[in-house]
């Protein structure tokens, strides 16, 4: 198949959703775009798209082009600035997805990305499953727990990520905290709607909190963290979180944090594009606590 063009102007249309913000971005006329699209479906042998009053969707097929479109566009525009000698800023777009207990460890980096790269979009989408990256879900994901197995991602330790059980000031002005692990009745516990088994102390919430114990429980991990920091009661926050934001204490003195390993996934085909790495190195020096300079 050689219809690049046609390839990257069915891109533009699914990006952009109609035929005339295509033409416009890419300085065609409609008709060509059209024609464009004709010729595509044609050599495929299938619909990409489904017209409609409001534009343009995606069919199932349309669906797995796009992917290809996106990727090589992708590729192409890395390309492109390595040949010139590189740009002096990074455009277009990033797409991050993180567990929301570790959003904490973000902020930084992306902070320190866009101080170098303005010019740049970060989008960051948070969720529970790994995006798939072979289908340009995300350009990088920040997973924890075992290590993500894919024969075609490129997989780097972050670090641990501590995680915790704290109560907020306020919560242990009104209520106390207790002493240990025989001393939980009486607690108010705010949990997330998820399996326990995701988290490195499942185990022990099974074994010790009973389900009257718990005051509030959401399927959203970042409504639980803010009910902690609300007084709510105690809750599992990571300890980035607790740090950066302060006003929590951990609620066991007498235990230690538990950890999970933090994992940096991208796929292999775009693992070495210029802001893929520029935003990974970014998130390894904000892990670190360090500063970052562009490369």
């Amino acid at each position: 198949m050689d219809k690049w063009t046609e390839l990257r102007t069915a891109y533009w249309v699914a990006k952009l959703g109609t035929v005339s913000a295509t033409a416009e971005a890419l300085g065609f006329h409609r008709a060509t775009i059209n024609r464009h699209i004709d010729v595509l479906e044609a050599e495929i042998g299938s619909k990409i798209f489904i017209r409609h009053a409001r534009g343009y969707a995606l069919t199932e097929t349309g669906q797995d082009v796009l992917r290809v479109a996106q990727k090589t566009d992708e590729l192409i525009e890395d390309l492109a600035g390595r040949v010139h000698g590189g740009k002096s800023e990074i455009e277009g777009e990033i797409k991050l997805t993180i567990l929301a207990p570790f959003a904490g460890l973000l902020m930084g980096a992306v902070m320190q990305f866009r101080l170098e790269n303005p010019r740049c979009l970060v989008n960051v989408d948070v969720g529970e499953d790994l995006a798939k990256l072979e289908y340009g879900e995300a350009h990088i994901a920040v997973r924890a727990g075992a290590k993500p197995e894919h024969p075609d991602y490129v997989v780097a330790h972050l670090g641990d990520i501590g995680i915790g059980l704290y109560a907020h000031d306020s919560y242990a002005a009104r209520c106390g905290l207790p002493a240990d692990e025989s001393d939980l009745a009486g607690h108010s516990f705010v949990l997330p709607h998820i399996p326990t088994e995701r988290f490195p102390l499942g185990r022990w919430i099974k074994e010790h909190i009973r389900p009257e114990m718990i005051a509030l429980s959401s399927r959203d991990v970042w409504l639980v963290t803010e009910a902690v920091f609300a007084g709510a009661g105690i809750g599992i926050v990571s300890d980035i979180d607790a740090g950066s934001r302060g006003g929590l204490q951990p609620a066991l003195l007498s235990r230690p944090s538990w950890s999970v390993s933090g994992w940096l996934v991208t796929h292999v085909d775009l693992h070495r594009t210029e802001k893929v790495q520029a935003m990974l190195r970014c998130l390894k020096a904000s892990a670190a606590g360090k500063t970052v300079s562009p490369a």
